[in-house]
């Protein structure tokens, strides 16, 4: 009973700010074009760069996901530095695992989070950015969009291929019909993509919470050590930000240390296989090298730093995150529950969408 009423826990208080950030996606998937995104993160430099990871970090795209869209910035004139920032600042957080975080580890893990993203994806690609494409191939294939969204597996399974629309298509139909495809978009793909790797988290989380002694993971989850292990472990097992979420919860409030949980926070979302074999073939073996290095160096670095500040401001982590729980009450946390399994149950939801209008 403790198993289940730990999983219950940390889904309640996960739901309604889940929900919330879904909605958020919907309306950035809505307002935000593929060719507004090229303008914005065209040239070359450090501006570009961090232009490219700060726009990247809302977006509702996990790793898989904004491999095409990179790529095709890529191809389409952004400089390395660029497409390489958007490719690790996009999964690194959005704005669907930015409420979750807030809601299971509280304000300072969130903000540490989000400046975490960023500054992982403007460093990295900084690094790639001075690489020398000598060892590309001559040709790049035209099919890799298609070969990267089969690589991807079930966590991107639904989302990663949507065609993009032209600007004048988009005009054409109107600022309700896109909002209505934005928020249709986040109740199914994004939903279909994090919903099992959402409930693993959970699982695991209720897990840690319930049956793991806090002093056993706290002997071992702090230091540089234990970062280098998590970073290690995290980069190749891909696993969406939200879905990472309940998990580094479980880790933190076992016992292992904030720093040691933001390693795994951002290691584990930005990359993947699929991401690797892509970006090897795209920029070259010194590309990729920078780029995992990039992304080691900085998730053990702001790792050490967050551990550092805790421990300065002597900051109870636990507390925020009871602080947050009290927030809500417990009947809105049943219902957004309940809506969110609703949601996530596919004929329900069939049922539920044929009585919606939707904008084809």
């Amino acid at each position: 009973m403790s198993l289940l009423n730990a999983i219950l826990a940390v889904a309640l208080s996960a739901a309604p700010w889940l929900l919330l950030g879904l909605v958020m996606a919907g309306l950035i998937k809505a307002l935000v074009s593929e060719a507004l995104l090229q303008r914005w993160v065209g040239g070359q430099g450090l501006g570009s760069i961090a232009r490219a990871a700060v726009i990247g970090a809302p977006l509702p795209l996990c790793s898989c996901g904004a491999i095409p869209t990179a790529l095709a910035m890529y191809r389409g004139g952004a400089s390395r530095g660029p497409a390489t920032a958007f490719l690790i600042g996009t999964p690194g957080i959005g704005v669907d695992s930015m409420a979750i975080t807030y809601a299971l580890l509280g304000p300072f893990m969130a903000v540490a989070r989000a400046a975490s993203a960023v500054l992982t994806a403007i460093v990295t690609g900084l690094l790639v950015g001075r690489t020398v494409p000598t060892d590309m191939p001559t040709s790049v294939p035209a099919d890799v969009q298609p070969e990267a969204e089969d690589s991807c597996g079930s966590c991107c399974a639904s989302g990663c291929g949507d065609a993009q629309e032209t600007p004048a298509e988009s005009a054409a139909r109107g600022l309700a019909g896109r909002l209505a495809d934005g928020l249709h978009y986040a109740f199914t793909d994004i939903l279909d993509d994090i919903s099992l790797w959402l409930l693993v988290g959970l699982l695991v989380a209720g897990g840690l919470i319930a049956l793991v002694p806090p002093q056993q993971l706290a002997a071992l989850g702090s230091g540089l050590g234990a970062m280098l292990v998590m970073a290690v472990i995290g980069i190749p097992l891909y696993m969406c930000a939200t879905a990472a979420t309940p998990i580094a919860a479980g880790l933190l409030l076992a016992g292992v240390s904030p720093g040691t949980v933001l390693v795994f926070l951002i290691a584990a979302p930005v990359t993947s296989l699929a991401t690797l074999g892509v970006f090897r073939r795209e920029m070259g073996n010194r590309a990729l090298v920078a780029y995992l290095a990039g992304i080691l160096a900085s998730a053990v670095l702001l790792g050490l730093g967050v551990d550092a500040v805790a421990s300065w401001w002597q900051l109870d982590i636990a507390r925020q995150i009871e602080a947050v729980g009290e927030l809500l009450p417990a009947w809105v946390e049943w219902l957004g529950l309940v809506v969110l399994v609703g949601l996530a149950v596919k004929p329900l939801r069939r049922t539920l969408a044929d009585h919606l209008p939707h904008h084809a």
